[in-house]
Order: C-alpha cells, then structure tokens, then sequence
C-alpha cells in the first residue's frame, strides 16, 4: 500500500507539474512574465520550509544526537552531490540552446537535426532530474506520510516554473506544442521509476533513512538557495522585493501549517 502511495504522488510531482504547467504557455505572454516570479518565490519558500522543517527534523529524530555529525556530513556531501548535477542540467540546456541556434549546413534539406538534438538533451537532463525528485519523495514517505505530502508538495511547486521554461524550449525548438506536452509528461515517468528503485532500496536498509532525509534536505536547501534566490535578486525595486518576501513566507507557512495538520 506504501509503495503505491509513493508511486502516485511520485507521478503527481513529476507529471501532473508538467501539465500545470502547459496553463502557462496559453496565457498571455506578458501575463504569464509577471505571473511565473510568483511561482519562483512561493516554491523557495516551500522548498525552505520543507527542508527545514519537514526533513532536516525528521533526519535528526531519526539519527539520534549521536548521529547528528553525521547527518551533517551528509548534508555537505548532498550539497556537493547538487552542485555537479546542476552543472550537468546547465550544460545540458546550453549545449541544447547552442545546437538549435546553429546555422544549418549546406545541403542539410533542413532535417531539423538541430533542433532534435536540443530537444533530446533537455529531455534527457528533465529525466535525470525527475529521477531524483522521485528518489527524495520515496524517502520521505518511508519517514513519515504527512512528511511525504508536503515533500511531494514542495516539489511540484518548483516544477511548475522550471517545466514551463522546459516546453517552451520543445516548442522552439521545432516540436508541437501537443509532441512537446507528451514529451514533456513522459519525463515524469523517470520519478516514478526514481521513487519505485528508492523505496525497495531504503525499505531494507531502515538505518540508512535518516541520511536519505538529510540528502533530500540538501538538495531541497539547494535548489532554493543556489538555483531560486539568485534569479529573485534580479529585481530589486521595494514593490517587488516586497512580494517577493511575502509570497516566501507563505510558502513556508503553507508548510508549516501542513505539517502541524497532518501530524494531529
């Protein structure tokens, strides 16, 4: 029954993100500019909060303060473990928007090889990183369901901004927009595969779940504060930062309030 439920909600942050997340490319294109930082700053907030409060707390009780090093020792290692894969996404992305602004070559007959080159590499690194959002909602679930919920949560709240970003590369790069949805969904099966590999491995090594927590809250910590904040910093004005500040705490309020819920 376990396993089912992180499937499902595996398959709820990895797929139903994505197709949230077409809504976007369907409104207004000045609309959907000012719409999407909000979703920026609610999801670093979420990320905040769930790393914080859900995870990091649920790794400590877990590991007991004689394994309090060592689950700092992970969270180093976990941070550094995120570093190389954003490294890796980040190439990926650039080397796709290199290969689709290419000239094409004489006599090519325009096969578009470009641009399925790009697309390719952005589904591949989509895949990658579906993968893990499944392996850390898996471990999550295995601490704690209401734990669970608001790390599937937190993931499809940063999803939805960097999926957005992700389909409208497909759809520049020569797919339809229907190719590029279904494409873009069946990444989403990678977290479920990701979840379902998690689940059988961390289920026989109980010991092991509290640094599969702190691992998860690294990369939760992360993605907010090397992959977000710096993109909020963009705009400074008062009005903006302001909203900004505001729509972080909500997110992490949400978090917060979802945790004292679920653990009635």
């Amino acid at each position: 029954m376990l396993l089912l439920w992180i499937i499902l909600f595996a398959a709820f942050g990895g797929i139903a993100s994505a197709a949230f997340a077409l809504v976007f490319l369907w409104v207004p294109e000045e609309r959907s500019a000012r719409i999407l930082p909000h979703f920026v700053s609610f999801a670093t907030g979420a990320l905040l909060g769930a790393a914080l409060l859900g995870l990091l707390p649920e790794a400590m009780a877990g590991a007991g303060p004689s394994g309090a090093h060592d689950i700092g020792l992970v969270m180093v290692v976990g941070l550094g473990v995120f570093f190389v894969i954003e490294k890796l996404v980040l190439w990926w992305h650039a080397h796709a928007q290199d290969e689709e602004g290419a000239p094409q070559q004489p006599h090519a007959h325009h096969d578009h090889g470009h641009d399925r080159a790009s697309g390719v590499l952005v589904l591949v690194g989509d895949s990658i990183h579906n993968a893990l959002d499944g392996v850390l909602i898996a471990a999550a679930f295995l601490g704690d369901l209401s734990l669970g919920l608001v790390t599937t949560f937190a993931v499809a709240a940063h999803e939805i901004p960097h999926r957005v970003g992700d389909f409208a590369i497909l759809v520049h790069a020569g797919l339809s927009r229907r190719r590029a949805l279904l494409l873009n969904l069946a990444t989403g099966i990678a977290s479920m595969i990701g979840a379902t590999a998690a689940y059988f491995g961390l289920r026989r090594a109980n010991a092991v779940l509290p640094f599969a927590l702190a691992f998860a809250a690294a990369g939760f910590l992360y993605i907010a504060v090397a992959g977000l904040i710096p993109g909020l910093h963009r705009r400074s004005d008062p009005r903006t930062s302001a909203a900004q500040v505001l729509l972080i705490s909500l997110g992490i309020a949400v978090i917060a309030l979802t945790e004292r819920l679920t653990h009635r």
